[in-house]
């Protein structure tokens, strides 16, 4: 009987056993051949797959055989491989459970399980297997692969220093307006956040077709309107997108140019304008900005001269680097520099300069990244660029973190990611620097965060102190006087202290919108000019690290015609005097041109002040300075008979002389057309 009893024990005891060793794909233990030959045919597709890198591929084979054999370890340590790249969480999940069946299954299994806790953040179990695996390499292995264990090691670490001191933001989905449960990666916002470029691999591309690496859809460029809060998404189709891949570069700040990247050549760069509301077929860009090797993303500074993109060309610091070029007077793209201080002999990518024109954030696998890609910020101050600084945990993880733009405020950015509760294997986020929401639960949070769930969010404890951007955002539309309509006008933008043109923009044909970015600390004179048309002109002179600010402004111009009139209003006399100020030069330059251009021209120049001293003595000192505009005109070579002065001192005020605003409104240069 006792005999019995100890069969029975023994026999609980191995079937307990059993189902906590490693079961292998072979007939004998399966319940029937057809178990078996079900399993054993999903594990050897996997592993074709496997082979292959198509990782999602594997993952759909590996999962049919793992619901009929859990408990195979290389089975587990395969899938933890292929979730890697894809569900960290999933990952670590398998290859913790290889590892109870058996960590010998494969050479580089612990090498493998590190990644996956460093991946999940666990730093400290990630160091433990990192240091036991390099321990454990013969030294011909040892020699090969400690490098990258050290590098891997030293990532782990920064995670651990950077993890104790987050940045207090909130991260939030931008929701299935936008994202899908497909890939969207790289968001470009525009200056004012009216508008974001993505690349998606959803099923809305226009060919319909998938690529058969990797059997997800081509990718495609689209388009996010925000309209009454709200992100309307478009695909511009053709010519922008084309059956096959298709991916937004970069942006310029007014959202007007984009550039494209498509896989020929090794990799180059096209770009695109939008006239009216067609967008142009893309061009490839000239030799001095693509080659025969691989370029990536592309950012125009806010100036449209200066182009900063991403290349592993020959001469950089690392494999890939971020070169800057610029434009000649002729339009064309000069040779390009590395930018030797920022880059490092690992790789780096996604690079985007902030509309102040001297902030650049870009992707780098070196520096003190905690983990593959990490988002860096740097300065260009006093003729270098400053040590570039990581961004921080949350925006940053073990992960490659890559494609962050942010706007021209500062207060929001915009990045990729593949967080845990999103839509699709890879989302579109947004950053918030600032605190505009209570410290509560995160249940509560979810309902204000956003419109929509699931929402990945990082609560902070206190209201975040932001700096904002020193800049002024100008934008509206250039409208007909007296029709009302859109005009396709060129606005130039000049350093009036320098008398240097900085650049030429366009506004839109349909619409009449226009976006300048005006960094602190320079008199800017802004003319803008169509055909038919007397041009406009405004001054902004705008004191260093003024604070950031949007001005809308919506620019009336008029046509040749008699009885037209306009403000010079970047002519400047010296104070209580009727002396021109050398910063007047382009302005009258721009006066001369039209009346060269129109020699028919007549017009009459008056001055005009505010109300405080004598109306005799104003009258006198406007009089004598449209008089020093009329000679300077003269000494260039205008007929006098083309032109008259006149000074009405304070008698035709445009503005209310109760206020300083208003008085320096009033104190002006006019000219009007007398006959043509």
């Amino acid at each position: 009987m006792k005999t019995k009893y100890l069969f029975i024990v023994l026999l609980f005891v191995s079937f307990h056993v059993f189902a906590q060793q490693d079961v292998p794909f072979e007939k004998k233990y399966f319940a029937d051949g057809k178990t078996y030959k079900e399993a054993k045919k999903a594990f050897d597709n996997g592993n074709l797959f496997f082979a292959k890198g198509q990782y999602l591929q594997a993952i759909d084979e590996y999962t049919k055989a793992y619901n009929l054999n859990p408990n195979n370890a290389l089975l587990n340590f395969k899938m933890g491989v292929a979730y890697l790249k894809y569900n960290a969480e999933k990952a670590l999940e398998h290859l913790k459970k290889a590892e109870q069946l058996n960590p010998r299954c494969d050479a580089e299994f612990y090498f493998y399980l590190a990644r996956a806790y460093h991946l999940n953040h666990q730093f400290d179990e990630a160091l433990e297997k990192y240091k036991s695996y390099k321990s454990s390499l013969n030294p011909r292995d040892y020699a090969e692969k400690s490098p990258i264990i050290n590098k891997y090691i030293q990532e782990c670490e920064n995670g651990k220093e950077l993890i104790k001191k987050p940045v207090k933001v909130f991260i939030d989905n931008l929701g299935p307006e936008v994202n899908t449960i497909y890939r969207e990666i790289c968001p470009i916002v525009n200056a004012d956040e009216s508008q974001i470029i993505f690349t998606s691999r959803s099923d809305k591309v226009i060919g319909g077709k998938l690529d058969p690496q990797d059997n997800m859809y081509y990718e495609d460029i689209f388009i996010a309107e925000k309209v009454n809060d709200n992100w309307i998404v478009k695909n511009p189709g053709k010519p922008v997108n084309s059956e096959y891949h298709d991916a937004i570069a970069g942006v310029s700040p007014d959202g007007q140019t984009i550039f494209i990247y498509k896989g020929d050549n090794g990799g180059d760069i096209y770009i695109s304008k939008l006239k009216g509301t067609s967008w142009t077929k893309p061009e490839r860009m000239s030799k001095n900005i693509n080659t025969k090797y691989h370029e990536s993303s592309v950012s125009l500074g806010p100036d449209g001269r200066t182009l900063y993109f991403v290349s592993d060309r020959p001469g950089g610091v690392g494999g890939r680097d971020i070169w800057v070029s610029y434009m000649d007077k002729k339009g064309n793209w000069g040779p390009p520099i590395n930018l030797r201080e920022i880059n490092t002999p690992y790789d780096e990518e996604a690079v985007f300069i902030h509309p102040d024109g001297k902030t650049l954030y870009f992707s780098s696998k070196g520096w003190n990244t905690m983990g593959g890609y990490d988002i860096f910020k740097t300065v260009y101050e006093n003729g270098h660029w400053s040590k570039p600084e990581n961004v921080g945990y949350p925006i940053n993880t073990a992960d490659d973190d890559v494609f962050f733009t942010i706007a021209a405020s500062g207060i929001h950015a915009y990045m990729s990611s593949a967080r845990p509760g999103g839509y699709g294997d890879q989302d579109l986020y947004m950053i918030t620097f600032i605190t505009e929401k209570p410290t509560i639960s995160s249940s509560e949070d979810n309902l204000i965060a956003w419109k929509t769930e699931p929402v990945s969010e990082t609560v902070a404890e206190k209201t975040v102190a932001v700096s904002l951007a020193s800049l002024t955002l100008l934008k509206g539309r250039i409208l007909d006087d007296a029709t009302k309509q859109p005009v396709e006008a060129t606005i130039i933008l000049t350093d009036n202290e320098k008398g240097e043109e900085l650049a030429t923009f366009s506004s839109n044909s349909a619409t009449g919108k226009y976006l300048v970015s005006l960094p602190s600390g320079k008199n800017y004179g802004i003319a803008v000019k169509a055909e038919g048309y007397l041009f406009y002109s405004e001054n902004f002179n705008i004191p260093a690290n003024a604070p950031y600010q949007e001005i809308e402004k919506d620019i009336y111009l008029k046509k040749i015609d008699v009885g037209a009139s306009i403000v010079l209003r970047n002519i400047f006399f010296d104070f209580n005097k009727a002396t021109l100020r050398p910063e007047s030069k382009t302005e009258l330059d721009r006066l001369i041109q039209l009346m060269k251009d129109n020699p028919t021209l007549k017009i009459e120049i008056s001055g005009h002040t505010d109300n405080i001293g004598s109306a005799e003595y104003n009258k006198k000192l406007s009089e004598q300075r449209a008089k020093a505009v009329v000679d300077y005109l003269i000494a260039a070579g205008i007929s006098p008979d083309r032109l008259t002065y006149v000074g009405y001192g304070f008698e035709k005020p445009i503005a209310p002389n109760t206020t300083e605003e208003g008085r320096q409104l009033n104190r002006r240069t006019e000219f009007k057309i007398i006959s043509k």
